[in-house]
Order: structure tokens, then C-alpha cells, then sequence
């Protein structure tokens, strides 16, 4: 039995791959921000699943105090994490910026699956085959710094595009840096039938399955033991490349100087 940590699980392909792991047994960790929705969630799945090894956790991933506080939860109450999917985003919004002034694309996308994975680092490396997804997208647009620090405004598609590449570039460098940890980057489809794409673009041209079953497979699957710093297109159903800019050594540099100093403050 696997401990599986899913963020943004209370619906969409979060939910979807949830419940495909919990039926295999695993322990699911679901995140959630209400905590009515993220309680009927776990009790859905133990239903449907069988299985009672169904938790949950709460965080605002657009407050990093909030973050934090999760982060501290987790380590309090278990001794490991064997795979963390980082697949909660945000598109459209409400509120355009966060407290310290991020683009909430940004903040949900990028900043927060980043201070969460090197936060539970610990829990990870306890793990016998750890494996970190990252939910990526083919929407990838060069990352413009005035706007990751929040002193320029964009298109919610740009802020989306952008975080999305972000998240790619600090994936690839998580990677390298933790040969240890199978990290691996995945669009897991264009316009999957979910509610932020509903939302976003009042369409969708696949099954959100499709997006869940890639995610799984990913989980799971021996096929992707040997995959570490790689970038899987679900659009096309193998890897392939990222964007060009993740493979630009001055401006991942940049992204990842820039981050820490958001973070630091």
C-alpha cells in the first residue's frame, strides 16, 4: 500500500484519479479548500471504493501561510508520502492577486506545488520509490519575471500559459537535483472535460478520464519507474519536449533565483 498525496482532488481528474488509486487499495491524501466539499469527497470515495485508508487535508494554495499549515499537518501525521501529484490549478478567478500581490495563476500553479514538494522533501525521501507528478499543460508561455513578481499584468491565458512553464522548468530542476525522486512533468490533456476548463473556455474535446488515466498510469505503472526529469505529452500519448525555455539553463537560473527571493520575503 502506496501513500498518495493529491492535491485539488475534491473534483475534476484529482477526483477521478483519487478514486482509480483508492480502489487499488492505496492510502489517499485529499486536498481540498472547503472543507464541506473535501469531507463528502472522502466519504464518496470510501464508498465507492471499499477502502476506509481515505484522508483529507485543507489548504488555500493562494495563501502560502495556509500552505504551510497543511505542511505541518502532514508531518505531524504520517511518516511518508510514496507519491505526490500536484495537480490542483486555477484558471479563472475570483480575486486576480493574492496578499503578497501574485497573479493567483501563479501563486496556485507554480509557487505552491513548489514550496509544498521541497517542503515534504522528508516525507518523500522515505519512501522506498518516490515519484512526484506535476501537472504541467500544452498551454506553456515564456515566463515574464515582472510578471512572476506581480509588477505586470497579463491575460489570464498568458498568467495560466506562463505558471504552467514554470512549473516545468522547476520540475526539470527538482529532477536533477533529486535524482532519487521519479519526477516527471505531464500534460495530461487539452480541454479534458472538467470544470476549470468548463469554466475557462465553455468547452472541452476529451473525457476527463483520459486525464485521470494518464495520472494513474503515471502513479503506478513500472513503464514510468525510469522517467525522472521527463515531460509526458497526453495529447499526443508519450514524451516528448517542453518548451524551449525549459531547457534554457540562464533562464531557468532566473526563474529559480527569482522564486526563492518571492518566497524568502
Amino acid at each position: 500500500m502506496k501513500t498518495i498525496l493529491i492535491t485539488g482532488s475534491t473534483d475534476g481528474i484529482g477526483k477521478l484519479t483519487a478514486i482509480k488509486l483508492a480502489k487499488k487499495g492505496h492510502q489517499v491524501l485529499l486536498h481540498g479548500r472547503n472543507e464541506k466539499k473535501l469531507r463528502q469527497t472522502i466519504n464518496e470515495i470510501k464508498e465507492l471504493s471499499g477502502n476506509d485508508t481515505i484522508f483529507g487535508v485543507i489548504s488555500d494554495f493562494s495563501d502560502f501561510k495556509s500552505i504551510e499549515t497543511m505542511i505541518q499537518e502532514i508531518k505531524t501525521n504520517y511518516q511518508k508520502i510514496d507519491i505526490l501529484i500536484n495537480n490542483a490549478g486555477v484558471y479563472t478567478s475570483r480575486i486576480q492577486k493574492n496578499e503578497q500581490n501574485l497573479d493567483m495563476r501563479f501563486a496556485v500553479n507554480y509557487f505552491a506545488p513548489y514550496v509544498l514538494t521541497e517542503n515534504l522533501l522528508p516525507l518523500l525521501k522515505q519512501s522506498d520509490a518516490p515519484r512526484v507528478i506535476n501537472l504541467s499543460s500544452a498551454a506553456q508561455a515564456t515566463v515574464s519575471i515582472p510578471a512572476l513578481k506581480g509588477n505586470k499584468n497579463v491575460t489570464e491565458s498568458n498568467a495560466y500559459a506562463q505558471s504552467k512553464l514554470a512549473l516545468t522548468m522547476w520540475s526539470f530542476v527538482f529532477a536533477k537535483k533529486h535524482p532519487e525522486i521519479n519526477t516527471i512533468a505531464v500534460n495530461p490533456g487539452s480541454l479534458l472535460n472538467t470544470k476549470m476548463a468548463n469554466e475557462a473556455f465553455d468547452n472541452h474535446w476529451s473525457p476527463a478520464d483520459k486525464g485521470a488515466t494518464i495520472l494513474y498510469e503515471l502513479t503506478l505503472s513500472n513503464a514510468f519507474a525510469e522517467s525522472n526529469g521527463k515531460y509526458f505529452d497526453n495529447d499526443k500519448g508519450d514524451f516528448n519536449k517542453a518548451h524551449d525555455d525549459a531547457y534554457n539553463t540562464e533562464k531557468v537560473a532566473t526563474l529559480i533565483d527569482v522564486t526563492k527571493n518571492i518566497l524568502s520575503v
